[in-house]
């Protein structure tokens, strides 16, 4: 039995919570001029060089970064070649209506996923909702009982991350076991076998998160 523990060095986090990191803009040309204008600025070029960098004149670089002109997909893929980012980079400063899901308690819809078992009850917290450019989020409910079929070895793309609400339980992975308790979590690699290999303490209830790219399916 294997119980890998958290890194505790918190310098290694790279995002602070608290922070807003980009200050959103509602009127779009603005939002591109800036977003320019940082990526100059991050490269320590000056406007002149950006634009004969990107093959633009002077005053067509200025008016675009003074959020003064609206620049066609032309112009945009000129920039990023220019400064190496992804056009899509130049929209981030774009106020955007940000998405939540709320449910109420005991309201979660009651699905079967894909390689479910007799006694596994998933309940989906909020539909899978996308998060940034590509990536989907699945929050689920997870609810085991006496008539559970144990099966260690689901495996699907992305990675899925486990937070044990109630019950005791032997979680499998990729060839490790977990005990899992009240408050005990599991992040991994949902490419590897997974699932409940041992039900010590029943009910057993927990949250399950997964995450993956749009173009990959889940198993």
């Amino acid at each position: 039995m294997s119980k890998t523990k958290a890194n505790p060095n918190t310098n290694a986090l790279s995002q602070n919570p608290h922070e807003i990191q980009i200050k959103k803009e509602k009127k779009l040309e603005v939002a591109i001029g800036r977003q320019v204008n940082a990526y100059r600025r991050k490269l320590g070029l000056t406007i002149s060089e950006l634009a004969e960098a990107s093959e633009l004149s002077l005053g067509m670089m200025s008016k675009i970064e003074n959020g003064m002109t609206s620049p066609s997909l032309t112009t945009l893929q000129q920039l990023s070649n220019a400064l190496g980012v992804p056009i899509s980079d130049f929209f981030n400063r774009f106020e955007q209506d940000h998405e939540a899901v709320f449910v109420s308690a005991g309201e979660g819809i009651e699905i079967e996923r894909r390689g479910s078992r007799a006694g596994h009850q998933y309940q989906l917290l909020g539909h899978s909702t996308r998060m940034g450019n590509n990536v989907m989020v699945e929050p689920y409910l997870i609810t085991l009982n006496e008539k559970t079929d144990l099966f260690p070895d689901f495996q699907h793309t992305g990675v899925e991350f486990l937070y044990m609400l109630e019950g005791e339980m032997t979680y499998h992975h990729d060839g490790k076991d977990y005990v899992m308790r009240s408050g005990d979590s599991l992040f991994f690699d949902a490419e590897g076998t997974h699932g409940p290999k041992q039900l010590i303490k029943l009910p057993i209830k927990f949250l399950s998160t997964i995450s993956y790219a749009m173009n990959e399916n889940l198993n």
